[in-house]
């Protein structure tokens, strides 16, 4: 029997597994964005990176994103009101 996780994340496209990997590691991008567009919640992110990643880019992600209080909205500092840097989808 499959998990929730696991069913959730195969009905999404290799180009939104992804975005979401990309989303995760972003500091500044909280756990609540990700659920929004894609409806993966924390823990559904979580399995998604441990299925995705290598298992010591996974430990050194979680040992990231436990430090970071800018990856749960509720935690951030509510001057905070941007997911990203200013500069990082300019072109170059």
């Amino acid at each position: 029997m499959k998990s929730r996780t696991t069913a959730k994340v195969e009905q999404l496209e290799e180009a939104d597994v992804s975005r979401i990997v990309e989303m995760a590691w972003e500091d500044r991008t909280p756990f609540e964005a990700i659920e929004t567009l894609y409806g993966l919640n924390e823990s559904d992110v979580i399995g998604l990176m441990r299925r995705e990643m290598k298992k010591s880019s996974f430990n050194m992600w979680r040992a990231r994103v436990s430090s970071r209080a800018t990856k749960h909205k509720m935690l951030r500092n509510s001057e905070v009101k941007r997911s990203h840097c200013p500069t990082q989808y300019k072109p170059r």
